[in-house]
């Protein structure tokens, strides 16, 4: 429970009692059931559970496994910390490895994902870059005329994007002009609960991207928001201008909430499995509570569910809570030891991942070296971020610097790749198809499935959209500057598995980096480009000499040696959810339904069937509010609600989570002036505190 309050802490709380009295905050009791359980509290989860909440008459639960983040509210809203204070080494990261990965070295790679309130929004690299029109619309097509399917078109998820979003123009003259900065604000929204912008601190190297770019071919684009992703450009960020903060799930979605009787939010709270009424039977199953663990696992508690379950876990989350609770491929369940309820082969297939020449955060606090992996690299005569704090610089604690972040990209095409030979690439590629499609040993739907996926990522390699992603990386332990390529849509897929029956074991996760040689064939064109950008002027001005790989790496067959040993993820899993037909290993409909189970969806990163050429935190953004359409719609309440949230320019408030219990009866901090008194002091502290708000 919260801690009393000394008479001191109370005078001080009640200056600011009457105006956040109403504040919602993370539960420590809960009640027995709820219309709606949302299995994860993280960026997906949090956008749910206010949408929901909108319709007053529904009870809405969250569940997340993490934290609350308080804590490390300093270092999550700040922006620079993203490189320089990562929050890789604190329990706000659930520091997942894959497998072995033999065709990248036989490495284990590390893969973090935020375990907090805000789930990866809060630790992450604050890119807010868009998906294309001809991906999303691809998308569309390869759910033929399922019910449902008008959901995924371009016009509706780019509302949904819009939607979350509430954008500021810079307004600096000197650093618009220092960095190149060009914006369309008609693409962006305007009242979303998440604020975008752009730092408040720039370098002349960033301006210099754009020049750069553009003298060898690649210009900048003039409508990336608006579903051309493919050009150079400056990325927009989650960051709120009005205070400089990360702008998150937490402080957009959750923090800003009235408590309106409806809405509970319960931190370290671990789902291990969903429990189904019907289990044994024949007929499709409904989840009728959600089970889930305060203490790893030693006890376990349960709630009732009255409508429906939401999986909101993410691309690793999502299908291990289906695999814990017998829902998946019968196979994997067997050899795991978990009884089957209901047998779905597509669950945790599909993965896909953007592999990437770089690293680009900091796993280490205080290290001197910032890990970047396979980036090409050089030393540098100009000051970077880098040097500015690894050695002290004038500006180290300067609130301007402190909201700097690397933002810099351009997506590369086919067309750029490989000019005229686009189609012999492309019959190249198809080739490969039969080649390096799963093993006879999985089901003939996830077969079908990957060639499906597969001749729909051929289809957008003949558009114009990005194939490679290129980022400029200025924050570099050693005050070098990097460029690096990323793989936007592999053809080689992993998959998400369990071998254990103990939820609280971490599910195996094979991303197949580099199974089918498709991918490293585009990834060295990339790479190749990354160089040529750094020997191009004006970049090439401040550059003084390339460190990695060096120049000894000439070849081709030098470079992917070089690949398989250093590149990285680029943390945007997705796809082991997949809405695809059941018969193509899909594991939702265009509804967001699992496949045969009446009452559970998915709605996170997981779902989208192909891997887009983009950072998904945007994209997520708009899965979760057009899964919030879809199920208010669905309860015929969308035209009854009003919004829950604030889209104002204010400070981001905080409140404090204690040891979760469960109780009978309603949240007990529901109205309660001690509640009240805590909450405003924890907001009181957190004002007093100079704050501005690891992986992209």
């Amino acid at each position: 429970m919260r801690p009393g309050l000394s008479a001191t802490q109370i005078v001080g709380a009640s200056l600011f009692a009457n105006h956040f009295a109403s504040a919602l905050s993370p539960r420590t009791t809960i009640d027995d059931s709820y219309d709606f359980v949302i299995v994860g509290g993280g960026q997906a989860g949090l956008v749910l559970g206010a949408r929901l909440a909108e319709d007053k008459n529904h009870t809405v639960l969250v569940l997340e496994a993490g934290g609350n983040g308080d804590d490390y509210r300093t270092r999550i809203d700040t922006p620079a910390y993203a490189y320089f204070e990562s929050l890789w080494t604190t329990p706000l990261n659930w520091d997942f490895y894959t497998v072995a990965q033999s065709n990248a070295g036989n490495r284990e790679i590390e893969w973090p994902r935020g375990k907090v309130l805000g789930g990866s929004s809060a630790i992450n690299g604050l890119y807010m870059t868009r998906p294309g029109e001809a991906e999303i619309n691809a998308w569309k097509d390869m759910l033929g005329d399922m019910d449902g399917a008008d959901n995924w078109s371009w016009e509706s998820f780019y509302a949904a994007m819009r939607k979350s979003e509430n954008f500021t123009a810079p307004t600096d003259a000197d650093l618009i002009a220092e960095a190149g900065i060009t914006w369309n604000a008609s693409q962006h929204g305007s009242t979303g609960p998440i604020h975008t912008s752009y730092p408040d601190y720039t370098f002349p190297e960033v301006g210099y991207w754009l020049t750069a770019l553009d003298n060898i071919g690649l210009n900048v684009s003039a409508n990336m928001y608006g579903g051309q992703n493919w050009g150079a450009d400056l990325s927009t960020s989650c960051i709120n201008p009005s205070n400089w903060t990360r702008s998150y799930s937490r402080s957009g979605y959750l923090d800003p909430l009235a408590d309106r009787g409806n809405y509970d939010v319960l931190a370290n709270a671990h789902v291990t499995r969903l429990i189904f009424t019907n289990a044994t039977s024949s007929d499709k199953k409904t989840a009728s509570s959600v089970e889930y663990t305060t203490d790893s696992g030693s006890t376990t508690l349960k709630v009732k569910v009255n409508k429906e379950v939401i999986l909101a876990g993410g691309t690793i989350g999502s299908p291990a809570v289906l695999l814990y609770s017998g829902v998946g491929p019968k196979d994997v369940l067997s050899d795991a030891g978990v009884d089957l309820v209901s047998e779905l082969p597509g669950v945790g297939q599909h993965l896909q991942d953007h592999f990437v020449s770089a690293l680009p955060f900091n796993e280490n606090e205080h290290v001197t070296d910032l890990v970047q992996s396979a980036t090409v690299k050089w030393t540098t005569d100009a000051e970077t971020a880098g040097s500015i704090f690894y050695d002290n610089g004038a500006d180290k604690n300067n609130s301007k610097f402190l909201t700097y972040i690397d933002s810099a990209v351009a997506y590369v095409n086919s067309t750029a790749l490989y000019g005229s030979e686009i189609s012999e690439y492309q019959s190249k590629f198809l080739a490969l198809i039969d080649q390096y499609a799963p093993n006879t040993t999985y089901a003939d739907a996830v077969i079908t499935g990957y060639e499906a996926i597969y001749n729909t990522t051929l289809k957008i390699f003949d558009t114009s959209m990005g194939q490679i992603e290129l980022l400029f990386m200025n924050s570099d332990g050693n005050g070098d500057i990097g460029i690096t390529a990323a793989l936007q849509h592999p053809y080689s897929h992993g998959r998400i598995y369990i071998n254990s029956s103990d939820p609280m074991d971490y599910p195996v996760i094979d991303p197949n980096y580099l199974a089918n040689p498709a991918d490293y064939e585009i990834l060295l064109a990339g790479i190749k480009i990354a160089r040529q950008l750094g020997e191009t002027s004006p970049m090439s001005d401040s550059l003084t000499n390339e460190t990695s790989p060096g120049s000894s790496v000439q070849t081709d067959a030098e470079w992917i040696a070089w690949l398989r040993e250093e590149a990285s993820t680029e943390f945007h899993p997705s796809s082991t959810c997949a809405m695809l037909p059941e018969a193509q290993g899909g594991v939702v409909d265009a509804n967001l339904l699992v496949y045969g189970l009446t009452n559970v969806r998915v709605a996170d990163a997981s779902i989208v069937p192909i891997s887009l050429s983009t950072h998904l935190m945007s994209s997520t953004y708009g899965v979760a509010e057009k899964a919030s359409e879809i199920i208010r719609a669905y309860y015929n309440l969308a035209s009854a609600s009003t919004p829950a949230y604030s889209s104002s320019n204010s400070t981001t408030s905080s409140s404090s989570a204690s040891t979760t219990t469960k109780s009978g009866g309603a949240p007990s901090s529901r109205g309660a002036a001690l509640s009240l008194a805590w909450t405003s002091l924890v907001l009181v502290s957190l004002h007093a505190v100079v704050s501005y708000g690891g992986f992209v």
